[in-house]
């Protein structure tokens, strides 16, 4: 193979007595893109609303965090409970594992609680509102988030040999890949298909009802996700010959097509 993408040689920079993990960089950029987008978009609806996103993330941000890592611990807990876990393993996220359907619930629980908190005080949108505007900015922290998989050397997919394949270390292969050098790289798929998926939205949904903005981008995220958790060859647990972020993906698809289509009749009745 002549030409691959490769894996980055580092994944953390020691600064002093400090330990610098990419992976942590990444979700730190993505999250403060996110925050920026949706204090822009947020005030472009009203000016006394600048700032709103950022108050309303400093519960939504770490109940995100929370909520990702419970859902990884929950749905692999083989790796942290019995014989061959390692308990202290759950506060170690630097190392990956943040599973983005517990970071939605928990964080947008959180947003929810300090955005209520915050309309009494102030005059508010509905929450719709809030939401349709920090979705965007959502989908591009996901975006740069995932290439902290890249320098973790992590959940890539299946033997790929062609001039995008990723290239990974041998240390880094699952068991009965050892030969293989190149394999599907999943992140930069989630990458792209999260960066296109917020631009369109920007574009199209200005004309939309409260809420159809975020329901748009859970329906449009889940079905990518579908795709590509099939090409993915870590391991997961499965049902049915599926792998459970691909049960949660279509149920997701299902209920979030069936809000945004009652949203939209309401705007039309």
């Amino acid at each position: 193979m002549n030409r691959s993408i490769p894996t980055p040689s580092i994944s953390e920079v020691s600064i002093g007595p400090f330990t610098v993990h990419f992976y942590a960089l990444c979700i730190i950029a993505g999250i403060a893109i996110a925050i920026w987008l949706g204090n822009k978009r947020l005030a472009s609806r009203d000016e006394s609303l600048r700032g709103v996103v950022s108050e309303v993330a400093v519960i939504a941000v770490p109940s995100g965090i929370i909520g990702g890592r419970l859902y990884h611990v929950i749905t692999t807990p083989e790796d942290f409970f019995g014989a061959d876990g390692e308990l202290l393993a759950i506060l170690k996220i630097w190392q990956g594992g943040l599973g983005i359907w517990g970071a939605i619930s928990l964080g947008a629980l959180g947003a929810f609680y300090s955005y209520r908190r915050l309309a009494r005080t102030m005059s508010l949108p509905s929450f719709g509102v809030f939401l349709d505007a920090i979705a965007p900015g959502i989908l591009l922290a996901q975006a740069i988030g995932r290439f902290g998989n890249w320098f973790n050397a992590e959940l890539f997919g299946r033997p790929l040999d062609t001039w995008w394949g990723l290239s990974i270390p041998y240390k880094y292969r699952p068991s009965g890949y050892g030969l293989v050098e190149t394999f599907h790289p999943t992140f930069l798929y989630e990458a792209i298909w999260c960066t296109l998926i917020a631009f369109i939205l920007m574009g199209a949904s200005k004309h939309w009802s409260a809420g159809c903005t975020f329901a748009a981008y859970v329906f449009s995220y889940s079905l990518g996700r579908f795709f590509i958790e099939s090409i993915r060859i870590d391991p997961a647990h499965n049902f049915a010959g599926l792998r459970i972020n691909q049960w949660v993906s279509m149920g997701l698809v299902m209920v979030s097509a069936l809000v945004f289509l009652r949203l939209r009749a309401r705007d039309k009745a």
